[in-house]
């Protein structure tokens, strides 16, 4: 997040869009809806589905899946036609404005309602209330990114912030949502095919040599896979081992079935994790890894804030940490040096926690941007980086005198249609998500029986207008069926689905969405199109 969280109160206009913020990040939700009742911001809603979220909102934008990058680049028209733009930001701080308003000009809301059947004067509407307003923010989550455009989708979403100067101030801001507690700390890290630690690039010679001269190897300038190119990686061979730590990709990753033959022909399969999971139930080795209560270490969320973690339980018998079960495997295989430690483990359960600061230590002296913390620092409250010095408190806003290159630079976008479209055989838009109680692939939350009692299990939502054409009731068992597999569970009969759309979440194995979703990939980001793909509905033979 380009902002902190507690800047939501400052925003005159929040602009939700891709996220169903009240259930899968429900403090920020709560947040939005503060905000409302407290300060009267005005929320802009666009999503497919009717979400909680909506009931609080000033307007919402119900867009067919896949059409995101249409209807931001219709604001964007709107609010260039109408002079609502920041011209004194857009001179002092950006570049190449011309050549973006000039690839919009065609972008005109009846341009757009074709596309994303949201009607033009909600269009219009939804680009006056946020280009009016003195401060406006934007959230955004895999909504947004889980689309064959999804480097687009967040291209076009940074336009639109540009243009009306909101960056750089509280209550404004580009914000992804992470989506798990430690995913914004995973990425810092360098968990990219690209990138070393604090985002520095391994095809950049000069960021190389500094992390060689850090860690005392030689390291590849060559960019890595992402995770869903190994999937085909490992079928044909060119991946031959594979070690999985704290994921369940044969349930996350879209096309199950291909996602399963991988795992299956892969030679060597290790899986470490805190329970015997989907993907653990193929592995060769499985290392019984310590959970978040039995470890040490640190946590950095979505607002960039860096965060103790102290351990408060034992873990099982036979299982460790995650660090001292990296230290383990790399002495074993002769990769440590002189001056490492053989084991973060106290030997009885209990995590070393001087060993943990040792790794945080090394972190600061690979990227400056967390130099000045300190696990002293932490013991009280987060920072949020950037934190240069000891001295320095962190960084709330980011952004307000300058951007890491100079000049933010607009980029014009096409729209262009998803990787799989409805046809006769498939006629629906099967779009996919998350719900309050479940958490990813129900890891944790599906072995806690009074969040089992709270959920409803696995579901198809269906429009009325849709079942009552093909005569199906709520609760009812059908089968959902894409080009790539088939699922039976029961139906939900809601208008909080469009007409032509169905919605089924994704974190239950025994109606497993992904048996149907589409692993077309982003070309840029390598992100599978889970958001859309084309399937048909049927009754369930009894």
């Amino acid at each position: 997040m380009s902002n902190d969280i507690s800047s939501i109160a400052d925003a005159d206009v929040l602009l939700v869009i891709g996220s169903n913020t009240t259930e899968t990040h429900p403090i920020i939700g709560l947040r939005m809806m503060q905000a409302v009742k407290e300060h009267n911001t005005q929320i802009i809603v666009a999503d497919p589905r009717r979400i909680k979220l909506v009931d609080h909102a000033r307007l919402w934008l119900s867009q067919k899946p896949g059409t995101d990058g249409a209807l931001i680049n219709a604001l964007c028209h709107v609010i260039i036609r109408d002079n609502l733009v920041d011209q004194e930001f857009i001179k002092t701080r950006t570049e190449n404005y011309e050549i973006f308003a000039e690839a919009v000009v065609e972008c005109t809301p009846e341009w757009a309602e074709k596309i994303t059947g949201v009607a033009a004067a909600d269009i219009e509407e939804a680009a006056k209330i946020y280009g009016s307003a003195e401060r406006a923010a934007v959230f955004y989550t895999m909504g947004i990114t889980q689309h064959t455009s999804g480097t687009d989708n967040v291209k076009a979403l940074a336009n639109l912030v540009l243009m009306t100067g909101n960056l750089g101030k509280s209550g404004t801001g580009l914000n992804p949502l992470r989506g798990q507690n430690n995913v914004q700390g995973a990425s810092d890290m360098g968990c990219a095919p690209v990138f070393f630690p604090g985002y520095q690039r391994v095809d950049n010679e000069e960021a190389r040599k500094r992390f060689e001269e850090l860690w005392g190897v030689s390291l590849s300038g060559k960019p890595g896979l992402a995770a869903t190119e190994m999937t085909q990686a490992m079928i044909d061979g060119s991946i031959e081992a594979m070690w999985i730590q704290g994921e369940n990709p044969v349930l996350s990753e879209p096309n199950m079935n291909h996602t399963r033959k991988a795992f299956e022909s892969v030679k060597f399969l290790v899986v470490q994790d805190i329970f015997l999971t989907d993907t653990a139930e193929l592995a060769d080795v499985v290392l019984p890894a310590a959970a978040y209560a039995e470890k040490e270490g640190t946590f950095t969320n979505t607002e960039r804030r860096v965060q103790r973690v102290r351990q408060a339980l034992l873990p099982p018998k036979g299982a460790l940490d995650d660090l001292t079960i990296v230290q383990l495997i790399a002495d074993r295989l002769n990769l440590g040096n002189e001056s490492a430690t053989a084991e973060f483990s106290l030997g009885d359960g209990r995590m070393d926690v001087a060993q943990a600061e040792e790794v945080f230590n090394e972190i600061r002296k690979a990227w400056p941007a967390v130099a000045g913390i300190t696990y002293s620092r932490l013991e009280e409250n987060g920072i949020q980086w950037p934190c240069p010095a000891e001295d320095h408190h962190g960084t709330r806003v980011l952004f307000e005198k300058e951007f890491p290159r100079g000049l933010a630079s607009f980029t014009p976008v096409t729209w262009r249609q998803p990787a799989e479209l409805t046809d006769e055989e498939y006629p629906f838009i099967l779009t996919t998500g998350r719900v309050l109680y479940q958490y990813h692939t129900g890891t944790m939350t599906r072995r806690s029986q009074v969040i089992e009692d709270a959920d409803h299990g696995p579901i198809v939502e269906m429009n009325p207008v849709d079942a009552e054409r093909m005569q199906i009731k709520t609760g009812e068992q059908v089968t959902v069926s894409s080009r790539r597999g088939s699922i039976t569970l029961p139906i939900m009969i809601t208008d909080r689905i469009n007409r032509g759309v169905t919605f089924i979440a994704m974190h239950y194995r025994e109606a497993a969405v992904n048996l149907l979703t589409n692993d077309a990939l982003d070309p840029d980001c390598k992100i599978p199109e889970a958001k859309v793909c084309a399937v048909k509905v049927e009754k369930a033979n009894n």
